[in-house]
């Protein structure tokens, strides 16, 4: 894929009611409060609001209004690629800084060629990969300590929902 996208940076702040304000280079501000392991509920200082949902295989849809989704894959070190041509590179975390200097770069002969998210899904497909998910993350709270809440995802690089 060549980098014919857009770039966002963003970072997020922890409030004290456990939700989270992100800033975006682009002016744009997200309040965020997750709703479960797999969504997090968002509006901005646009009038917008929406669900972003983790389906699965590092794949985001993010629903708005009665727009129709758009579809994300998480990239790893903090960044997202949307199908509207759009990267979103979290620069919150080490993780994410570094991502935003790779890509600054072009250090994607370091990290990989990067995978496009689909552009469509149909039910069927999300919800297969809505039970890989789950099941992922059944395997992952068996084999971890970790109680799962805002605070440890918060500090994941990939665990923002793009």
């Amino acid at each position: 894929m060549q980098n014919n996208y857009q770039t966002i940076e963003y970072q997020d702040e922890l409030l004290a009611d456990k939700t989270v304000c992100r800033r975006y280079t682009n002016g744009r501000i997200e309040w965020r409060r997750r709703i479960d392991d797999a969504r997090i509920e968002w509006r901005d200082n646009q009038s917008q609001q929406g669900i972003d949902e983790l389906l699965g295989d590092g794949i985001v849809k993010r629903t708005f209004g009665n727009n129709p989704p758009t579809y994300g894959r998480e990239q790893g070190y903090g960044r997202t690629l949307w199908s509207n041509n759009m990267m979103t590179i979290n620069k919150t975390n080490f993780g994410g800084k570094i991502g935003a200097i790779l890509a600054t770069v072009g250090g994607a002969f370091l990290l990989g060629s990067l995978v496009a998210p689909p552009m469509m899904l149909a039910a069927e497909q999300e919800e297969e990969l809505r039970r890989q998910q789950a099941l992922q993350q059944q395997q992952s709270a068996a084999s971890s300590s970790s109680d799962g809440s805002w605070d440890s995802d918060f500090s994941d690089s990939d665990g923002d929902f793009g």
